[in-house]
């Protein structure tokens, strides 16, 4: 596989989430963005064929809907 290189601009909020993310994690911060890049294509061709997310509250099973644009 073929990598390639990108530069990437986040905000001082963005960097400090994704730095804490990557510590929390013990991986490296290009391993979270690639997680994240991943769960996002599982999400979006999920939603694409119709299906919706929810996220549900353990002890209550409250059910919210979570919109991705």
């Amino acid at each position: 596989m073929t990598k390639k290189t990108m530069t990437l601009n986040l905000t001082d909020a963005e960097m400090a989430a994704l730095e804490a993310l990557s510590v929390e994690k013990d991986v490296s911060k290009t391993a979270i963005l690639r997680q994240a890049l991943r769960l996002y294509q599982v999400v979006s061709g999920r939603m694409q064929q119709g299906e919706k997310l929810f996220l549900e509250d353990v002890d209550s099973k409250d059910k919210k809907e979570l919109v991705v644009l």
